[in-house]
């Protein structure tokens, strides 16, 4: 008896791997890389996707817009998520990929919170970050010297940020960093620190939200355009999607995602702008008229 139930428990050891490996095939895996202003909404949905099909698998890095496009341009991830649009990025085929926007996020000047300033005109930031002024007394503040933390070039954050008010100037040569969660770090933390991340990450104490022209940064400014630091936030596709990717892209659009949660994080969504902005900056009130 004793044999016999040792070969029955060996015929089901073995048996196992197969029975894992059969399960694991049934498995679908959604690699999703690029912005990381996009990646905590991307995360949550994915997370609650995941509960409704527990088949899925669904991989969300960063690594900056730039990453994003040239790795589903280059066919390594089925989707490369971007703040800014294809079309403006050296090196990318915006014909061989498809645009999926799936929500709006602001952008905010951020400051460590002694600077002694809480607002600054578009000419002030653009002379902050282009080198003209150096010192925060030049802009009200306190005599403090400006230390400017700039995002990485292969952020869509610093792109939009950069043609919407540098327009066509140099930066100042800065430190650079790859993501929104580190700036902000810094920016909580070194004195005399200013630099920018995208609305979601701005929810805190430690740091000084920057309005512009007295222009307050929040969500309810953007879809007229009245707060003008804003983005598109893009999920591309080489090509069409396989059906598991457009599945998923599919419920990101969908109401839940787009009337809970991408408010709760801190997105608007795609649906409640009033005007359309084009990848040359142009924008066009919703029915056509230019402003």
């Amino acid at each position: 008896m004793h044999k016999l139930n040792l070969g029955k428990s060996l015929i089901l050891f073995l048996a196992l791997p197969l029975f894992l490996v059969g399960c694991s095939k049934d498995h679908t895996k959604i690699t999703i890389v690029g912005s990381s202003a996009l990646q905590p909404l991307i995360e949550q949905a994915g997370n609650d996707y995941h509960l409704a099909h527990l088949n899925s698998n669904i991989i969300v890095q960063g690594g900056g817009s730039g990453t994003g496009l040239s790795q589903v341009q280059a066919g390594a991830v089925q989707v490369g998520t971007s703040d800014v649009f294809a079309d403006t990025q050296k090196g990318i085929d915006a014909s061989k990929l498809h645009d999926y926007q799936v929500a709006v996020v602001g952008i905010v000047p951020i400051a460590n919170k002694d600077v002694g300033v809480s607002n600054l005109s578009p000419r002030q930031l653009m002379a902050i970050f282009t080198g003209k002024i150096t010192n925060w007394r030049q802009v009200g503040g306190k005599n403090l010297h400006i230390i400017v933390i700039n995002r990485s070039r292969g952020s869509g954050t610093r792109t939009t940020f950069e043609s919407l008010i540098l327009k066509g100037q140099d930066a100042v040569n800065s430190q650079e960093q790859d993501s929104n969660g580190t700036v902000k770090k810094i920016v909580s933390s070194t004195p005399g620190t200013i630099s920018y991340i995208s609305f979601p990450y701005a929810n805190d104490p430690n740091i000084q939200k920057l309005s512009v022209d007295h222009v307050q940064p929040t969500n309810r400014n953007i879809p007229t355009n009245r707060w003008p630091l804003w983005s598109y936030e893009h999920m591309y596709t080489k090509g069409r999607p396989d059906k598991e990717t457009a599945a998923f892209i599919t419920y990101v659009l969908g109401k839940k995602v787009q009337r809970e949660l991408v408010p709760k994080i801190g997105y608007l969504s795609i649906n409640e702008m009033k005007v359309i902005r084009n990848s040359h900056n142009r924008i066009t009130k919703v029915g056509g008229t230019h402003e």
